[in-house]
């Protein structure tokens, strides 16, 4: 009997503690303007998209940078191969 109340304590612990998380992350959440209005749903949505093209940008340079230095390694690999058969 024991045991089971502090089983259901623990629990009703981990509840109460998961929802003050939750309220904290959606206050802190808010996003300003520089002149402290709070942003509203469609400027929100406007900064989502701006902020998803930029990393999507930055994602595409390094996928990019990645290809030239494989291609660059790959084409050094071949030319020191060519080297060694020849000697």
């Amino acid at each position: 009997m024991a045991m089971r109340s502090v089983v259901s304590f623990s629990g009703l612990r981990r509840l109460t503690e998961g929802a003050n998380v939750a309220l904290r992350s959606s206050v802190s959440g808010l996003r300003h303007f520089s002149d402290g209005r709070v942003l509203g749903e469609e400027e929100r949505a406007q900064e989502n998209i701006y902020i998803q093209k930029m990393e999507r940008e930055t994602l595409e340079k390094a996928k990019q940078k990645a290809e030239r230095e494989k291609a660059e390694k790959e084409k050094a690999d071949k030319k020191a191969g060519e080297g060694v058969n020849k000697s």
